[in-house]
C-alpha cells in the first residue's frame, strides 16, 4: 500500500485565528501552532475560544511534538489549555518561547513542559519528520515558515508572513531558501491568506517609523500611542522617535510591560540610555518631552487607554494637551469597541490620530503578489490555502491557478477535513472532530450550544420567574403565583400584562387533575408552556421562561 501524508487542519479555516495544523505520517503525528480566536457578538461571556482537541488526545502516544510559527494569540493562546490535556515538547525561535513563558508561568505549567527553542535555519527531528525553521518577516519579530520534510516529500508551511526588503531588523524573508525547496522539489505548500484580497504588495514596516517621525517633529503636546504589544519593531520605531526628538518613553498596561521585558532581556529591542522611565517620573517631566505607549489598539476594555478614555485609569488624565496615534487596525468584530474608545478620547478634547493614509500602520500579512512570488519559489505539486475565511480560500485559489496550478491539485478544505497526499493524488474524502471549545474564566468546554443560546435568549429577551406556592397536603395552590422578570419589562409599569400572567398560571394549574399535579416537573412544563405562548401572543417575544415550584 502506498504511503500517504495526511494533512488535518484542526482550526484557522473559514475563520481568523484558532491556528493548528496537525500532520500524519507513517503512523507518527507532529502538529503546527494551537491559536485561540476572539468570542462572536452572540458568545455572550465567552472570554476566548480554541480548537478542539479530541482526535489528538485519541492519539496522544502518536504525538511527537508542538512546532509554532510564531508568537500570536491567534497561534499561542490555547497552547495552555491543550497542555492540561496533552504532554508534548514544543519547538519554537526564541521570542516565541518567552512570550510562550509568560503563558505557561500564568497557568503553573512552566516546570512541566519541554519548551526547546530554535534557530532560523535549523533543523528539528521529531520521529520520521524533519522540520526545518526558515525565517520569514511578519509583525511580530522572530517569525518563521517550516518546511517539514518526510521520506514521501516536502511540505512547506508558510505561517503568517509578508516579504519585507527593508525589516527593521534587518533580516530579510530568507527567499533563497523557499528557491532551493522549489528546485528540490515541494509537495505541498500551506499558505497564509489573511491579506489574498488585496492586489500589490504589502508597505514595509519602516513607513511606519517615517509617519512617527512627522507625528512626532514638532509636535507640543504629549504623545500617547498605542499598537499590539507583540509588535516590537513597531515599539522599537516609537521608542527611537522619541529618542530622535529629545522626549522620555513610558510603558503603561500589563501585556506591553511585559513584552518589553521579555525583548529586551532577549535582545530583540535596543533602548536607548536614559530614554524609558516610570511613568511616575515621567508625568513631572514638559508635555512636549513626554511619550506613553499603551495596550488599547482594539478598545479592549481592561485596556489602560480604555481607561485613559473614561477616566478610570489611577496616572494618567488625559484632554487637550495629548495627542493619541493610534498605530493598528481594527480587528474585524472590534470597529464598534475601538470607535467608542475615539469618540470618548474626542469628547475630552484629545487630538486622535487613526487615520491609515499617514501609514500608521501597515500589515504583517502577505498580498496577491507575493504570495504569488512564494508559489512561483516553491513550485508545489499541490496547494492547501490556510489562514482565512471562506472567500479568502476561494480567492487563494483563484490566485494558485493564475500561476498555472491544476484545479484539481488545490484543496479548499474545512477544519477537521483529513487530506490525504500521495507522490501523485490528493484526496479529502473524510473528517475528524474539529469544533470550538469556549473559555469561560477557569472553565474549558463546559459552556456548549445550550448554554450559550440561554444566555443569548437572556439577553435579548430576558427571564420571567413564575413562584408556584403548592400545598403538600392537597397539591392546590395556597395563593396566587408571583411573577418576577429580570431584562423583560419593568414590573411597575405593567401591571396589567404581570395580573395577566398569574392569571394564565393559575389556570394551567387548576386545569391539571390532582394527579398530575403531584409531579413537579409536569406543573413546571405546562405552566411555562402556557405562558410562553401568552406571552409570544401578546407581546412578540420569548424571554426564558423559569416555573418555581415551592412544596408548603
Amino acid at each position: 500500500m502506498a504511503e500517504k501524508l495526511k494533512i488535518i487542519p484542526l482550526g484557522g479555516l473559514n475563520e481568523i485565528g484558532k491556528n493548528m495544523t496537525a500532520y500524519e505520517f507513517g503512523g507518527e503525528i507532529i502538529v503546527v501552532d494551537c491559536g485561540m480566536a476572539f468570542p462572536g457578538d452572540d458568545m455572550y461571556g465567552i472570554d476566548c475560544v480554541i480548537p478542539d482537541v479530541t482526535y489528538l488526545v485519541k492519539n496522544k502516544n502518536r504525538l511527537r511534538g508542538l512546532f509554532i510559527t510564531h508568537g500570536h494569540e491567534d497561534h499561542i493562546g490555547a497552547i495552555p489549555y491543550i497542555l492540561k490535556q496533552l504532554n508534548l515538547p514544543i519547538f519554537c525561535t526564541r521570542l516565541t518561547a518567552g512570550l510562550i513563558k509568560l503563558k505557561l508561568a500564568e497557568h503553573r505549567l512552566l516546570n512541566t513542559t519541554k519548551l526547546i527553542t530554535v534557530e532560523a535555519g535549523q533543523t528539528v527531528k521529531a520521529g520520521k519528520f524533519q522540520v526545518e525553521f526558515i525565517h520569514v518577516n511578519h509583525s511580530i519579530a522572530d517569525s518563521a515558515a517550516l518546511a517539514i520534510h518526510t521520506h514521501m516529500g516536502t511540505v512547506v508551511h508558510t505561517g503568517d508572513f509578508k516579504i519585507d526588503s527593508t525589516p527593521i531588523d534587518e533580516e530579510v524573508i530568507d527567499l533563497a531558501r523557499f528557491g532551493e525547496l522549489g528546485k528540490q522539489g515541494v509537495l505541498a505548500l500551506l499558505a497564509d491568506s489573511t491579506n489574498v484580497e488585496r492586489p500589490g504588495y504589502t508597505s514595509s514596516e519602516r513607513a511606519v517609523g517615517q509617519a512617527f517621525m512627522r507625528q512626532f517633529s514638532g509636535c507640543k503636546k504629549r504623545i500617547i500611542v498605542t499598537t499590539f504589544a507583540s509588535n516590537v519593531h513597531r515599539i522599537q520605531q516609537v521608542i527611537d522617535a522619541a529618542a530622535a526628538c529629545g522626549r522620555k518613553v513610558a510603558v503603561t498596561g500589563r501585556s506591553m510591560e511585559n513584552i518589553m521585558k521579555v525583548s529586551t532581556e532577549l535582545g530583540y529591542m535596543k533602548i536607548p540610555k536614559g530614554t524609558l522611565m516610570e511613568i511616575n517620573r515621567l508625568k513631572t517631566l514638559p508635555v512636549e518631552q513626554q511619550v506613553i505607549v499603551t495596550t488599547g489598539s482594539q478598545g479592549e476594555e481592561m485596556s489602560a487607554l480604555y481607561r485613559m478614555a473614561f477616566s478610570t485609569h489611577k496616572q494618567i488624565d488625559v484632554g487637550p494637551e495629548d495627542r493619541v496615534i493610534i498605530s493598528a487596525s481594527a480587528i474585524p468584530g472590534n470597529e464598534v469597541t475601538v470607535g467608542r474608545v475615539i469618540n470618548e478620547l474626542f469628547r475630552k478634547g484629545v487630538e486622535v490620530i487613526y487615520d491609515k493614509a499617514d501609514m500608521l500602520h501597515v500589515s504583517g500579512h502577505a498580498c496577491q503578489e507575493e504570495l504569488k512570488i512564494i508559489h512561483a519559489l516553491t513550485k508545489p505539486r499541490f496547494f492547501i490555502p490556510l489562514h482565512g475565511e471562506q472567500r479568502m480560500l476561494q480567492i487563494h485559489k483563484k490566485v494558485a491557478e493564475s500561476m498555472g496550478m491544476a484545479p484539481n491539485r488545490i484543496c479548499v478544505a474545512e477544519n477537521g477535513s483529513v487530506i490525504e497526499l500521495t507522490t501523485k493524488t490528493l484526496k479529502c474524502e473524510s473528517s475528524v472532530p474539529a469544533g470550538e471549545i469556549f473559555v469561560d474564566g477557569s472553565g474549558v468546554g463546559d459552556v456548549g450550544a445550550v448554554v450559550l443560546n440561554d444566555r443569548k435568549i437572556l439577553a435579548e429577551d430576558g427571564m420571567v420567574v413564575i413562584v408556584l406556592p403548592i400545598s403538600s397536603h392537597d397539591n392546590q395552590l395556597l395563593c396566587e403565583p408571583e411573577i418576577v422578570t429580570r431584562g423583560f419589562i419593568y414590573v411597575k409599569e405593567s401591571e396589567e400584562l404581570m395580573q395577566a400572567l398569574r392569571d394564565v398560571a393559575q389556570e394551567a394549574v387548576d386545569t391539571m387533575s390532582n394527579r398530575r399535579r403531584k409531579d413537579d416537573g409536569e406543573i413546571s412544563r405546562t405552566v411555562r408552556s402556557a405562558v410562553s405562548g401568552y406571552l409570544y401572543k401578546s407581546t412578540k417575544r420569548s424571554p426564558m421562561i423559569i416555573p418555581m415550584v415551592t412544596r408548603l
